[in-house]
């Protein structure tokens, strides 16, 4: 089991310092458009775990950074992560009415407001990256953009969708997760590393097996949570995922398989973590805390 009351303490600072940093971002301003920043606030700031900005802070801590240098990485991720599920709230996509317990961003506006924030949404992650003066900022900002666009999270929602109805396999879902989910989990990994080292850095290649073990986890126990979950602590309808015919780990593999396939693939990214010794407990709890989760 997780150590609780250290991994809250810590998962609450970080999401505060992540918050903290996004509010920053439609703090005193001249708006071009009030609508448009209305639903990009909504679709940021209205809640949400933050896991994506808490594993840049600790993969970048596990490494030596310090936190101020990886406040940008940390909210470019974010933003990207909140575009990503305005447009997969989408009627065209998963067509979904909630979102963190609210009102999806479609419905709290409307469509076209909703496609034109994600688009915002996606364009100020690369602004708030770009803007700082890091050595490695080319790598972040390839890295940020492979895991976004055509070979990472895209593809994965076309794989998704693709699904719908179908019966793939167990590798097929994977590999489908591996991008939609697991691209930006990577991403956010590696981004954290990428502050405190060169690319090169053999401690990355580390990370980046962990990543790629807690990425497919965290997707398997939301399947078994869209089961098992009710909607007021998901915060998202529970059961979406059987109403849409869309395959699950759960459908394939039962719901104590897929909880199996959780542990193991967790033990798995932990044990990756060997090369950096005890700096990387953080992650270790990290990645029990993605299967013991209720949301």
């Amino acid at each position: 089991m997780v150590n609780a009351d250290t991994l809250v303490a810590r998962l609450a600072a970080d999401r505060a310092r992540a918050d903290a940093r996004l509010e920053t971002l439609f703090a005193r301003r001249e708006v071009a458009d009030a609508r448009l920043e209305a639903a990009m606030r909504h679709g940021v700031l209205v809640g949400g775990k933050r896991l994506r900005p808490v594993l840049v802070y600790a993969a970048g801590r596990a490494l030596g950074a310090d936190d101020a240098e990886l406040d940008a990485p940390a909210a470019a991720l974010e933003l990207i992560h909140a575009y990503s599920l305005v447009h997969d709230d989408l009627p065209a996509m998963d067509d979904d009415d909630l979102r963190r317990g609210q009102p999806t961003v479609h419905r709290a506006y409307d469509e076209a407001t909703a496609i034109l924030a994600g688009d915002a949404l996606q364009a100020l992650a690369f602004e708030v990256l770009a803007e700082t003066a890091h050595p490695r900022l080319p790598a972040m900002i390839a890295t940020l953009a492979h895991a976004a666009g055509r070979d990472g999270m895209v593809a994965g929602q076309a794989l998704d969708l693709a699904a719908v109805g179908g019966h793939p396999d167990v590798t097929a879902l994977a590999t489908m997760h591996r991008h939609k989910t697991g691209a930006l989990i990577r991403a956010a990994v590696r981004l954290g590393g990428l502050v405190a080292v060169a690319d090169d850095d053999p401690r990355l290649a580390a990370l980046a097996r962990y990543a790629e073990a807690i990425g497919l986890a965290f997707q398997v126990h939301d399947d078994v949570l869209d089961v098992t979950g009710d909607t007021e602590t998901l915060g998202k309808a529970s059961g979406a995922d059987a109403a849409r015919a869309k395959p699950t780990y759960p459908s394939l593999l039962g719901l104590e398989g897929a909880r199996a396939r959780a542990d193991e693939l967790v033990e798995e990214g932990v044990a990756s973590l060997a090369p950096l010794g005890e700096a990387a407990a953080p992650l270790a709890e990290l990645a029990r805390y993605m299967i013991e989760r209720d949301h």
